[in-house]
């Protein structure tokens, strides 16, 4: 199974930028799909996941209204567009999978991971 990010990237604050996750070696459809992210001296944070069903969608109170996910079934691949950066939101940004039919034990209980892409937002 494979995962990887793309779409990172040094921008200014009030702009956007779309990252894109390819997902190879698993059937896409049965998977939950999520995006966290882990600031500098910070912990790993959620940030969106959207179900497998492609309409259920969670997102972080810090990203709502400006953050979307989605995801493309034929294509294998999900994206998060991120509208309106600010310096805040610089991360390290992960995406990451879980088998729809799996309850999660912790927010951050996925089964795989992707290996990140930066996001620097400067003000």
């Amino acid at each position: 199974v494979q995962l990887q990010a793309s779409g990172g990237g040094l921008v200014q604050a009030g702009d956007s930028l779309r990252l894109s996750c390819a997902v190879s070696g698993l059937n896409f459809r049965n998977y939950v799909m999520a995006w966290f992210r882990q600031a500098p001296g910070k912990e790993r944070a959620f940030v969106a996941t959207i179900h497998s069903n492609g309409r259920t969608t969670y997102y972080a109170d810090s990203v709502k209204g400006r953050f979307t996910i989605s995801r493309d079934n034929a294509e294998k691949t999900f994206y998060l567009q991120m509208n309106s950066l600010k310096p805040e939101d610089t991360a390290v940004y992960y995406c990451a999978l879980r088998h729809r039919l799996r309850l999660p034990t912790t927010t951050g209980d996925y089964d795989y991971w992707g290996q990140g892409t930066q996001v620097t937002v400067s003000s």
